[in-house]
């Protein structure tokens, strides 16, 4: 059993117009949501034993605002390719991972995530699915496991939603 999580970054801030959206950083919201998340992924156990993240600062400082959270040591790869990929971009990203990684955690940004998560997601809790595509907001986490052995083997509908959560509605 594979089990991959899908973070959109928290939220960014758009206060200086004349920055280029690569370097956007997060603002006071997605730092507080950043903070939410810690203690949950903590308590749900969330463990990746892998992080492909965008290099988009947003993305970045998002990895870093859970990082205490994950398990150490940790690898993470900031690959370029994940900033604003879709999801074509997104599957083939995935399906060139290692065998030896189990639990990947991507860390990205919509709408390429949110198509991502949906096109995955074959089964699930009917409510957790309906809010995951309806949208993935920033700061929401996917879970979905998969029963292969190999990531090559990630195709649309294969992923079962485990869980879905939305920084706004953890307890802070």
């Amino acid at each position: 059993m594979r089990t991959l999580y899908l973070l959109r970054h928290a939220k960014s801030s758009w206060a200086d117009p004349g920055l280029d959206d690569h370097d956007r950083p997060l603002n006071a919201r997605g730092l507080d949501a950043c903070e939410r998340l810690v203690p949950f992924l903590r308590r749900e156990g969330i463990a990746p034993d892998f992080v492909l993240c965008s290099t988009a600062l947003r993305a970045r400082a998002t990895l870093q605002g859970i990082f205490a959270a994950l398990p150490k040591p940790l690898t993470a790869r900031y690959d370029p390719a994940a900033y604003l990929a879709s999801p074509d971009e997104l599957l083939a990203l995935l399906r060139a991972l290692p065998p030896g990684i189990e639990r990947p955690m991507l860390v990205g940004h919509n709408p390429g995530l949110e198509d991502f998560a949906g096109l995955l997601a074959g089964s699930g809790p009917d409510d957790q699915l309906a809010r995951m595509r309806e949208k993935l907001p920033t700061g929401g986490l996917a879970c979905l496991s998969f029963d292969f052995a190999d990531w090559s083997a990630l195709a649309p509908g294969s992923g079962r939603l485990n869980l879905f959560a939305v920084p706004r509605l953890l307890q802070g």
